[in-house]
């Protein structure tokens, strides 16, 4: 089944069951004669209420991820967690402190242990029956996932041999691809060899592949390293086989179903309810600082306009998550068509190009503003890696393939690079910056994210802008 498939089936069997918790505690509570709704209606909207409470409770504590290769003891825990800190929000939202510290618990207190024991048990029990449905249409071959292995040596082979053995892994190998040119005629087993390396993107797009799994075979690790990198920039998730753990060891964790491991690269470290918290961070403080600081905006827009000829924004591709080209906006602060007749380049210090109202608004970084519409429409984010020029995109992925990796997450207003290192200026300066990106992307995190964004106050109001 599809993804989203998946998911409206986990939703409704949640649905189904929460209600049906909901249900069996009214008629506990009937029964010992505590309040419950006497009219259907009330019923039903009281129903409703809590419904949506859990709901969006799982929604941000990840409990409607995919479910492939997740064990069922796994699934269990997640649930286990989600209702026990859903139970503790309830307790903490109907507590009375004089009437819960005055005298022993009540008796309708007590049912909310009555109530988590049962959402444990009957939204925990649904879901481990949804769960082994799942596992035996992927065994039947329902719902796998297309998967590529790549290399083609006897690794390889034995890889495809031994994910045969375990259906249930999601994993449907379509096929192998070469490290080198003039393997595209062989197969082995009817899966034949599709290309080489260098038009994996290529046959990631036609064939909808999600996984791809490397079973390089004795290679230099610098070969691993660059093959990892032609993976990054695309929409699918990387494993490699246990004996090159060495090689990117920190960067990876063991992901293993029925005794059979693998090895996920970089894999997600934010959570996924982390990542809700940060896109609406990121819409919410965008909003109002655009409100706020609408007066400035239109002082800086005629100051501008009125400073030198051309446009008040400043509008260039840039590469943003996953590789995606949008368009970025800032405040224009170089004279029209400064790149006409030198091509692209970085910035350089008092550089000639820039105009007096530009090298003002480069030292407080009021240039950058208008970036808020593009974090509004979800391009950007407030925090995050600099998204950089496809040009200088291709030149630096040469120069050091981990820099694609740059682009797993969203680009941001301001990052870690920015706080702590300088501008752009050199291939050799953009080196030292990809550093502190990838200190931030393998440290990602909310509280990472606030400091960043104190320590961006503090270097506007230094004037160390460029």
């Amino acid at each position: 089944m599809s993804k989203k498939l998946e998911k409206v089936y986990l939703i409704l069997i949640d649905f189904i069951t929460i209600n049906l918790v909901f249900l069996i505690l009214l008629r506990i509570r009937s029964t010992l004669d505590l309040f419950v709704a006497t009219d259907l209606a009330t019923a039903l909207q009281i129903s409703f209420i809590i419904y949506l409470f859990w709901f969006l409770l799982f929604l941000f504590m990840g409990v409607y991820r995919s479910w492939y290769t997740q064990s069922r003891f796994d699934e269990l825990i997640a649930v286990f967690k989600a209702v026990s800190i859903g139970i503790i929000i309830i307790f903490v939202v109907t507590f009375e402190p004089e009437q819960d510290l005055s005298r022993t618990p009540t008796l309708g207190r007590m049912m909310i242990l009555s109530y988590w024991a049962l959402m444990v048990t009957i939204v925990g029990g649904g879901r481990l029956v949804l769960h082994t449905i799942e596992r035996r249409l992927l065994e039947a071959g329902v719902g796998q996932r297309n998967t590529l292995i790549i290399g083609w040596n006897d690794n390889a082979r034995d890889m495809f041999d031994r994910i045969q053995k375990y259906p249930a892994l999601g994993y449907q190998i379509i096929g192998f691809i070469s490290l080198k040119k003039g393997h595209e005629e062989e197969h082995y087993k009817t899966i034949p060899v599709l290309s080489h390396i260098r038009k994996l993107g290529d046959i990631v797009q036609q064939f909808d592949v999600e996984e791809v799994i490397l079973a390089l075979g004795d290679v230099p690790t610098k070969k691993v390293i660059n093959v990892i990198g032609e993976c990054e920039n695309l929409p699918v998730h990387i494993k490699i086989e246990p004996n090159m753990y060495n090689i990117i060891l920190g960067q990876a964790r063991t992901n293993q179903i029925y005794g059979f491991p693998l090895i996920e690269i970089h894999p997600e470290i934010m959570q996924p309810w982390e990542k809700r918290v940060k896109r609406l961070i990121d819409f919410m403080v965008a909003l109002i600082a655009l409100v706020l600081l609408s007066p400035l905006l239109i002082l800086l827009a005629i100051l501008i306009k009125i400073g030198t000829p051309g446009p008040v924004f400043f509008r260039q591709k840039r590469v943003g998550q996953h590789g995606k080209v949008f368009t970025i906006f800032k405040f224009r602060s170089m004279i029209k068509d400064a790149e006409r007749y030198s091509g692209p380049v970085w910035a350089e210090e008092n550089d000639p190009r820039i105009t007096r109202v530009g090298r003002l608004m480069r030292k407080t970084r009021l240039d950058e503003i208008p970036q808020l519409i593009n974090v509004l429409v979800g391009d950007m984010s407030l925090v995050g890696p600099r998204p950089e020029r496809p040009y200088f995109v291709d030149k630096l992925r040469h120069e050091y393939p981990y820099y694609v990796r740059r682009h797993r997450v969203k680009p941001g207003v301001t990052g870690w690079a920015q706080v702590k290192g300088k501008y752009d200026t050199t291939i050799e300066a953009a080196k030292e910056k990809l550093e502190f990106d990838l200190y931030y992307i393998d440290n990602v995190s909310l509280r990472l994210d606030f400091r960043i964004m104190v320590y961006t106050v503090f270097v506007m109001l230094q004037f160390k802008g460029q």
